[in-house]
């Protein structure tokens, strides 16, 4: 899983961020405090957590952490000046000339067994093709001989690969324990802001998250900010309109009436009543 970086956390200490929290999970069940981790939140819900919210749990051991990358770059800008590694400068002949020494050996390590054994099928499917239909035919065996030629040269390349991917994981694994001898030797003062910045991580901003993750009854899988109610949604500033029913407004006027015309016909009567 992938974590969120904050600005004051550098890359390469994420993964010490995740190793002491990965310890903290692990003996959670030893601290009473994290007693609940199991009931409504597992350890991998508490981790999605923590890694969500890493910004903010790394702030509280902010201090600390300035502390330790600030002696770090001292150490480093120190056996830089004064060429404590001894290597060869990046650009340099020896690392060129290393660089396509290795480039060419893994071209030839990864076209030999293809095409060897390519080879190798060719010549023995048409060779034992050869001999099949004409017995009497010498070129057949040739080609045939040929084919368990290139089948060997296959062979003894995909061992001669495998060797050399042992020997590139034994040396990568000499490697990881020369860094973590190296890092295990650092200044006094180095190791010890270090050590600072780790234990301020943990008591100041781990475990209160996780405390408080585990003590709100509505956490979930997602990231909660610490000392917030998950539940505290700010609110926009406008209401809905007050929609009421007839009977909840002013009472109202009279109102007005309409009668239909009074129409009436002409006064109209015989030859005796002519009008006026």
């Amino acid at each position: 899983m992938q974590m969120t970086s904050a600005p004051h956390l550098l890359a390469e200490d994420g993964p010490e961020y995740e190793r002491i929290l990965g310890d903290a999970l692990r003996h959670a069940h030893e601290r009473p405090d994290l007693e609940g981790v199991g009931d409504r939140l597992n350890t991998e819900q508490l981790r999605t957590m923590a890694l969500s919210a890493t910004a903010l749990i790394t702030a509280a051991a902010a201090t600390e952490y300035e502390h330790y990358v600030k002696a770090r770059g001292e150490l480093r800008r120190a056996a830089t000046a004064e060429g404590i590694d001894g290597a060869p400068a990046p650009d340099g002949p020896q690392s060129t000339a290393a660089g396509s020494g290795a480039g060419i050996g893994a071209v030839i390590t990864v076209l030999t067994p293809l095409l060897a054994g390519s080879a190798a099928v060719i010549f023995l499917l048409v060779g034992y093709l050869l001999k099949a239909v004409g017995p009497s035919v010498t070129f057949g065996g040739s080609l045939v001989a040929a084919g368990w030629f290139f089948a060997a040269v296959a062979a003894t390349a995909i061992l001669v690969a495998a060797v050399g991917l042992l020997v590139t994981a034994l040396r990568n694994g000499a490697t990881s324990l020369a860094a973590e001898n190296e890092e295990q030797e650092l200044p006094e003062d180095v190791a010890r802001a270090r050590e600072a910045w780790r234990h301020a991580l943990l008591e100041r901003g781990i475990l209160p998250f996780l405390r408080d993750a585990l003590a709100d009854p509505t956490a979930g899988p997602a990231a909660r900010t610490p000392h917030r109610s998950p539940n505290r949604i700010p609110k926009v500033g406008y209401s809905r309109p007050d929609f009421s029913g007839p009977d909840d407004g002013p009472a109202a006027g009279p109102r007005p009436t309409f009668t239909s015309p009074d129409f009436t016909s002409p006064d109209f009567g015989g030859p005796e009543h002519q009008p006026d």
